[in-house]
């Protein structure tokens, strides 16, 4: 427990908060610079993409302390790990792959305002009900019985809500 906790916090550290305060000095400092520019982009792209796989490997024993290592490893200067692990896995494989993600997520883009409507319209359509359960609650001449009606409908609309 407390090595995980350990590990979290040095992650947080070491793996996000110092990284992200270099690439803010870059971009503050040496705006020009485009070494270290491309450096820090390559590196918040491996961290994005170990991010968006990490469900299906966070199950690892040590995955904490191996993600912090990596991560450490990525911004190291004498390991130059971004450019290697960027050049050498991620550009090849996206390079490979770009049109067909480029597609998916044009369409994705182009649902997603469908999606929006949906839930704005669900959220007001079952917010407005729960409200008037409240509403009526309030103005009620049976407090006790209201009050467990209005925790039901609630319940019940959290669960509704939660489905979608």
């Amino acid at each position: 427990m407390l090595g995980e906790l350990l590990s979290r916090i040095l992650l947080l550290l070491f793996g996000y908060a110092m990284p992200a305060f270099e690439c803010f000095k870059t971009v503050e400092a040496r705006p020009n610079d485009a070494h270290m520019l491309r450096f820090w982009c390559q590196y918040w792209i491996i961290v994005a993409m170990v991010i968006a796989v990490e469900s299906f490997i966070s199950w690892m024993p040590m995955y904490g302390e191996i993600k912090l290592a990596f991560f450490v490893y990525l911004w190291y200067p004498k390991t130059k790990g971004s450019d290697i692990v960027y050049d050498t896995f991620l550009r090849p494989m996206v390079m490979q792959y770009e049109p067909n993600i480029e597609q998916r997520l044009l369409h994705l883009r182009g649902r997603s305002g469908q999606l929006l409507t949906f839930y704005m319209k669900n959220f007001a359509d079952k917010g407005t009900a729960f409200f008037m359960d409240v509403l009526r609650c309030v103005v009620s001449d049976e407090p006790g019985a209201s009050v467990s009606e209005v925790l039901s409908t609630s319940i019940s609309w959290a669960m509704c809500w939660s489905q979608g």
